[in-house]
């Protein structure tokens, strides 16, 4: 990590700047693969499996037969923490009971709104450097809740044309309808034009590669929503001399192994907690089997000295981190001054690690500063809301004569015309 001491507010935008790649030949890759699979639908699929994950496919779904052997895969105390964390996740995840409202906005005039789930979802699930079962409860778990009627589910098969099991068991476990053995961008393209055996849904959500990034963003313009632009991971810290250096060094490295393109931040209020960090940071990464990841990460990533919390707060505040760790004293008083963040972790026990596994929130969060604008996955990101209107005929008498000036103004007379001919024809009664 670089050190960068009391950086000036005009240099803050160029320091925190995330590690860049080459979006034209990746733009132009995926292009190419979305429109094979739309073409050629299984075929492609077949072939870009063959060809990126050296698996030879016959039937691209899962059969019955691989959910039970996975199911005996999985060690028993595997199984029961998955249960645990499905529990949290379950409970942070319900949805309030309540009753859709009306509102009467004009005697007369009366307006409400429904939530209702999203009938198709796909949420993909990467497995190359590392199998991320974790995902499918953060993502099947909401999407029954919300209670979508499909979820299709897709994941790179290994070179025995199997899923990773605990993937596998995860996904039956929180109720994930259809899994395909496919990966990368043509598992999205499959998603969003459908194939022979893959259902078309209308909304993808799951992190992955750039590649799975860009075809889900391609996605869009093929009358699909997605989640959020998902990026390389990401995690800043905020410390005081009151942190303990070896959890902070933990935190970072955990994001750090994530990717050689993830990125850590760490803002410290004094001289001595960077060195300290820095330690033992050495001495923990040459411990960790994804030791050249994470070091190629560490060179993407700056520990900035600064002059007191309120810095702290206000340089992550224009970093919008994934997540967000606060070992400070005092800590929940700064979080109540984050306003960019997509997961906020108050305290010194409080480790991102938690929050991506079993605490119960969700680790599907906006990465690259879209937590500016965007909030992490949730059970309403499954909902999509319809609004209600019902007007009687004491109703078109009150708004009729509004409606008609503003139709008019805006030279629609078509418009108008819907409101002057119920006017009309109330105009020789009570119109009851």
């Amino acid at each position: 990590m670089k050190v960068v001491e009391y950086p000036k507010r005009e240099e803050w935008a160029s320091l925190l700047e995330r590690p860049g790649m080459d979006t034209k030949t990746l733009e132009s890759t995926v292009t190419a693969i979305m429109k094979d699979v739309g073409e050629r639908g299984d075929a492609a699929l077949r072939e870009y499996a063959l060809k990126y994950d050296k698996a030879e496919l016959g039937d691209l779904a899962v059969s019955e037969a691989e959910f039970a052997e996975a199911e005996a895969a999985v060690p028993k105390e595997l199984q029961n923490a998955i249960g645990q964390a499905k529990a949290n996740i379950e409970k942070f995840h319900a949805l309030p009971a309540t009753e859709p409202q009306k509102i009467e906005t004009t005697p007369g005039v009366f307006c409400w709104r429904r939530q209702l789930p999203i009938e198709k979802v796909g949420i993909y699930v990467p497995a190359g450097s590392a199998p991320l079962f974790s995902t499918v409860l953060m993502l099947a778990i909401p999407a029954r809740i919300a209670g979508c009627r499909e979820i299709v589910m897709c994941s790179p098969a290994n070179s025995d044309g199997k899923i990773d099991p605990t993937t596998l068991y995860a996904a039956r476990l929180c109720g994930v309808t259809k899994v395909f053995k496919i990966g990368g961008a043509q598992a999205v393209a499959a998603m969003t034009f459908g194939t022979e055996s893959v259902p078309r849904v209308y909304k993808i959500f799951g992190p992955g590669n750039q590649y799975v990034t860009e075809a889900k963003m391609q996605a869009t313009r093929f009358g699909v929503a997605i989640d959020m632009p998902a990026g390389p991971s990401e995690v800043a810290v905020i410390a005081d001399d009151s942190c303990v250096p070896e959890f902070v060094a933990a935190d970072l490295l955990s994001q750090a192994e994530h990717g050689p393109d993830s990125q850590v931040v760490l803002a410290a209020t004094s001289r001595e907690v960077i060195e300290n960090v820095m330690s033992e940071i050495e001495r923990q990464v040459a411990e960790l089997p994804r030791r050249e990841t994470a070091e190629t990460a560490l060179g993407n990533s700056n520990a900035f000295l600064v002059s007191g919390i309120g810095d702290a707060v206000e340089l992550m505040n224009e970093y919008a981190a994934e997540h967000l760790i606060i070992a400070t004293e005092n800590a929940e008083d700064v979080a109540e001054q984050i306003t960019n963040a997509g997961s906020i972790f108050i305290g010194n026990y409080s480790c991102e690690s938690a929050g991506d596994y079993a605490s119960g929130t969700n680790h599907t969060l906006p990465t690259n500063g879209y937590a500016r604008a965007l909030s992490g996955v949730s059970t309403a990101s499954f909902l999509k809301s319809v609004t209600y209107q019902q007007l009687t005929a004491e109703g078109i008498r009150n708004l009729g004569p509004a409606i008609e000036t503003m139709a008019g103004a805006e030279r629609l007379e078509a418009h108008k015309r819907a409101i002057s001919v119920r006017l009309a024809a109330l105009g020789g009664g009570d119109g009851v």
